[in-house]
Order: structure tokens, then sequence, then C-alpha cells
């Protein structure tokens, strides 16, 4: 288990050719790759959020390979049902005609899961990933499953289609580390993307990390240090987004009607330790934190009327909340 600078050092190099061999396939999106591994490194779950034909199903695909992991694809319809995610019991015939039983595993059972358009297939569905992502665990018949580790899910959303689709309720918006808004590439970027779909197919990404090397990154992230002032930031911004407390801000009193819960406090330290190891940090820092600070709280932060009458998203309200924290950031002793 790393425990060293030089350990650390290691892991950021490793990241480093990671990202190289991502963007063979992958121009751009550098932002966003980067929190698709803060993340797997956390042993977290990703919403992304893109329109069609951003590659986010490439994106997920070529992660998989760079890092040699199993990479299986869901495409969520209305008529799926829980047996195609988790798998079935089929009857089998064995010896003498005696008849049993037996498990057959579903794609959930993977490293790296895409659940493409998750929002289009019913509650009842979707709340079949609610024990695989925070248990790592597959309840079928009775019998319970361990999913192998790493084990991450990569679900999409497309912001644009509302008809036929079934928004993702909070207790399974919590379950996600990050929500990732995927954008339209720039105009140089797009020219490349352009070049590579008329030319000649480029290089396939090589897998430069193994399965074990990724759970012993995944260990390392939590030896990384959080000094107090930091961590004193973390707790003083999610609490800022609590209506009702005495901690809440005014924007929260004003324009938010649920808040996000201790998961957010959580969740937001392990991605400042994350972001400490693949920047280069001896130790988490307050801009790591400010940095992870939108992914982490703009699905836990709910907007209330006065908001929406006024056209403030999750996203602008977490926003000026940020900017209030650094304003008033916590110095280190």
């Amino acid at each position: 288990m790393p425990s060293s600078a030089q350990d650390w050092t290691e892991i950021r190099n490793k990241a480093a050719l990671l990202k190289s061999e991502i963007a063979k396939v992958i121009v751009g999106q550098e932002e966003v790759i980067e929190q698709m591994l803060a993340s797997l490194f956390c042993r977290g779950h990703c919403l992304i959020i893109g329109v069609p034909g951003l590659g986010k199903t490439m994106l997920v695909r070529t992660l998989g390979q760079a890092l040699g992991l199993n990479f299986n694809r869901i495409q969520f319809t209305p008529d799926l049902m829980p047996t195609d995610i988790l798998g079935s019991e089929i009857l089998q015939a064995g010896d003498g005609g005696v008849r049993r039983f037996e498990f057959t595993q579903g794609p959930i059972f993977t490293n790296l899961l895409l659940a493409d358009e998750i929002n289009r297939t019913p509650p009842k569905t979707q709340a079949a990933l609610l024990e695989a992502m925070q248990e790592r665990t597959v309840t079928v018949g009775g019998e319970c499953y361990q999913l192998e580790e790493p084990f991450t899910v990569y679900a999409t959303q497309n912001p644009i289609e509302h008809e036929g689709t079934y928004p993702l309720p909070e207790a399974q918006l919590d379950r996600f580390f990050f929500t990732l808004q995927i954008k339209y590439p720039e105009f140089e970027q797009e020219k490349e993307i352009v070049r590579q779909t008329i030319g000649e197919p480029g290089p396939e990404p090589q897998a430069v990390m193994s399965r074990e090397e990724v759970l012993q990154v995944q260990a390392a992230i939590r030896e990384v240090p959080v000094p107090d002032h930091v961590l004193d930031t973390v707790l003083k911004l999610v609490s800022s987004t609590r209506p009702g407390t005495e901690d809440a801000s005014e924007l929260a009193r004003e324009y938010i009607g649920w808040g996000a819960g201790p998961r957010a406090s959580q969740y937001l330290t392990q991605a400042s330790q994350a972001f400490a190891i693949l920047r280069g940090h001896n130790s988490a820092s307050v801009e790591d934190v400010y940095d992870a600070a939108l992914p982490i709280l703009r699905h836990r932060v709910i907007p209330n009327y006065h908001a929406t009458g006024e056209g403030l998203t999750a996203d602008d309200i977490v926003k000026k909340l940020i900017e209030q924290s650094k304003d008033h950031a916590v110095k280190p002793v």
C-alpha cells in the first residue's frame, strides 16, 4: 500500500500515462477525465449528463481499455427488467434427472458498468442498481452475490429529452459521487474529431494499469492527509446548503428547498484527497475542495420554488455558495 511521497509520485505518473492513452481516442474533456478518475479511485459512481454525440459511451469504454478492466454497457429502456441487469435463476437439469436452479450472472458483474440513458427505465429497474452501488452486492432469490472490486457505475442522461423518461429519485442520486456535465467541444477540438472520423483509424489505447494497481490507488487515497482547515472548509460549505439550520447561508434560506447531507461531506473530502494525488499535492488543499464542490453538490442541492421562479438552477446556487466560501475561507493555523 503506497505510504510515501515517492509512491504517490508513481501514482501520479501512472495517472498521467493513463490520460495520454485516453487522449488517443478522446479529444479534449481533460477536466471530465480527471473527475472520472478521481471518482473511480474513491470507489464512487458518476452520473454523466450531455447531449447525444459527445462521446459519453466511448469515453467510458476507452477508460476501461486503458485500465485493463472489464467493461459492460446496458442500454436502459422502458421495458428493461431488474433481471436484465442483475441476472436470474434458471432451472437446469442435472445428473439423474434432478432439477435445480442455477444463477446466471447479469451484465452488472463487471468492473466498469455503463448505464446508458438510465432515466429511460422505470423506478423499479433503476432501484435494482441501489444495492450494487452502495453495498457492492447483488441479491437474487434470497442469495447474496459479491461484486468484484473495483466496481464503478457510469450512468448517462440526455438533458434535452423528457418524453418517456423517469427522473432519478433523490435516494438514487445521492449514491452518485459526481454529476458531470459534458460540454460541446471547442472549435479546434471539434476539427480534430472530424479529422479522426475521415482519416485512418487511430491506435487503440493500451492497458497501462492493472486491476491490482487500481485497488492499490483506492487504498492510497485514504492515506492522503486532510488538514483541519481543509476539513473545516468542507463542513462549512456543505452545511451552508441546509436551510432551516443555524449554519445555513442566506442564499440557502432564500433559494434552497433541501440541502446536501453528510454523504456530501464525506465525498467532498475524499475527492479533495484524490485531486491531491493526481495534481501532485502533499495533502488535500482548499483549492481541491472548491474544484470538487460543484460536481459533488449539484445533484444534492434542490432549489425551491423561489429559485425556480427566478430561473436559478442548482449549479447557479452552488457556484454562488462556493464564491461566498472563498470570501470567508478558513485559514490554516
